[in-house]
């Protein structure tokens, strides 16, 4: 681990000034972004679960799936009219407004936090739910979509390991804060807490933009090119006026396997991560002694996840890339995370579930992300920005609302049939998960390598004359 530490840093100072100026200030950006986003995402769970009810997250991910359809063809309307800065600026600023009319919402006598009457009838638990699943397919992924558009291959290669664990710093900083201000010796109110930590991320986000700026000042232009090859089709698409249509994404998603292929390994993981969300917010709230406990309780995995995943992006990714390459990594990601699974289920106690998930979600954010995003550079713009939100949106709220039909599925067999049909019942479920997705990374593997030695782009039709 010391020498892939020393490798990656040593490979950092080969890089000319304009180079580091480019990782340094992606790395800044990305920072803001996850910090923010951590927050977010356990604020969505607790916020949720107590205006609500945590029996109705399962549906909640089903609503979702539903509501955000028009809201990816509104973002797809905008990729072919913004540059790529501008779309990230855009829905940065939409979503830190929108954060900060939340934020005083949450205070409200009857919508909001001080109505103790929970109910599956309150919209505003609902609607904020909506809202934060939101923030992953247009902050998060546009973010992701914008860097694999400026690093080509080889820089992600050396690269993405070191950008990931700088992201983490900020996921880590803003966790940490998260579980600290829920303890019992900060004096203040649970409503002020919780929207201290709606406020937070709201500002945050607002510094994106002008992250983003400073970023496009800083960076020379020939750095913003990524793979060259792609560069190229797109310049050519522009002189030629050739627009992707609104249902462009969507289209080459069902046409190229390719796309269908990462789609899938996201699929895969993300019904898997849903099962296990689902348990850990049951696990939780049942160790836990009210709302502010529940709450640092979320926070405190986050911080290890966070922090794990920094670990593995700083010490293991670029080595393990380097090592045995994309194709190999694509397929020990399921095996790995099988393993985890299969030791949960034969301990089935909370402290193992509580390790399983941590370690779960920090190969995913430390490991699996970068190696996944990077599969996205040899596409044409439409697969990096229209089908990756598509498949972030659509794909993964449909994964979740999978993951939940599975969930309330396995209680109604714990119910009728005890525990250790419940037991059975998770295991055969996770064998034909991991078996279907380490087939399909087999595939992925191979189709991306002989992508980048043949210079192909994928997902590029023949251009009119």
């Amino acid at each position: 681990m010391k020498s892939s530490m020393l490798h990656s840093f040593k490979k950092l100072w080969t890089l000319n000034r304009d180079e580091r100026s480019k990782l340094f200030w992606m790395i800044a950006v990305f920072a803001l972004v996850i910090a923010a986003y951590t927050i977010c995402k356990e604020m969505k769970d607790l916020i949720f679960v107590e205006i609500v009810g945590e029996d109705y997250v399962p549906k909640a991910k089903l609503v979702s799936l539903v509501v955000l359809i028009p809201a990816i063809l509104f973002y797809s309307f905008l990729v072919n009219r913004l540059r790529r800065y501008q779309l990230l600026c855009f829905y940065a600023i939409l979503y830190g407004i929108l954060g900060l009319i939340f934020t005083y919402l949450l205070g409200h006598p009857t919508i909001g936090i001080p109505n103790t009457d929970q109910s599956p009838w309150r919209l505003f638990g609902w609607i904020f739910y909506i809202f934060i699943e939101g923030y992953s397919p247009f902050i998060v992924s546009v973010m992701w979509a914008f860097t694999n558009s400026i690093f080509s291959p080889k820089e992600a290669k050396d690269s993405y390991g070191l950008l990931v664990a700088g992201t983490k710093i900020g996921g880590i900083l803003s966790a940490a804060f998260g579980w600290f201000l829920l303890k019992p010796i900060i004096p203040w109110s649970g409503l002020v807490k919780q929207q201290l930590l709606v406020l937070l991320p709201s500002l945050i986000i607002l510094l994106v933009p002008i992250g983003i700026m400073l970023f496009i000042k800083n960076v020379s232009g020939h750095l913003l090119h990524g793979y060259e090859a792609a560069y190229d089709y797109q310049k050519e698409m522009a002189k030629k006026q050739e627009r992707p249509g609104l249902f462009a994404g969507i289209k080459v998603l069902i046409q190229e396997p390719y796309v269908l292929g990462i789609f899938s390994i996201i699929f895969f993981y993300e019904v898997l991560n849903a099962v296990l969300s689902f348990l850990r917010i049951i696990y939780a709230k049942g160790a836990a002694v009210g709302v502010e406990d529940f709450g640092s309780k979320l926070f405190a995995m986050a911080l290890g996840y966070h922090f794990i995943g920094f670990l593995i992006a700083l010490f293991g990714t670029n080595a393990l890339l380097r090592w045995l390459g994309e194709r190999r990594c694509l397929i020990l990601i399921p095996v790995v995370l099988g393993m985890l699974l299969f030791g949960f289920l034969a301990i089935g106690t909370y402290g193992a579930l509580a390790f399983v998930f941590v370690a779960f979600r920090a190969i995913n954010y430390g490991f699996f992300y970068p190696v996944r995003e990077s599969l996205y550079i040899p596409t044409i713009k439409a697969v990096k920005f229209q089908s990756k939100a598509w498949i972030d949106a659509f794909g993964t709220k449909f994964a979740k609302a999978t993951g939940s039909q599975f969930n309330i599925l396995a209680n109604l067999v714990r119910a009728g049939f005890g525990q250790g049909l419940f037991q059975l019942f998770h295991w055969v479920f996770f064998v034909v998960v991991l078996g279907c997705w380490t087939v399909v990374a087999v595939l992925l593997g191979k189709r991306y390598v002989t992508a980048i030695e043949n210079n192909e782009v994928i997902g590029a039709e023949p251009l009119k004359d």
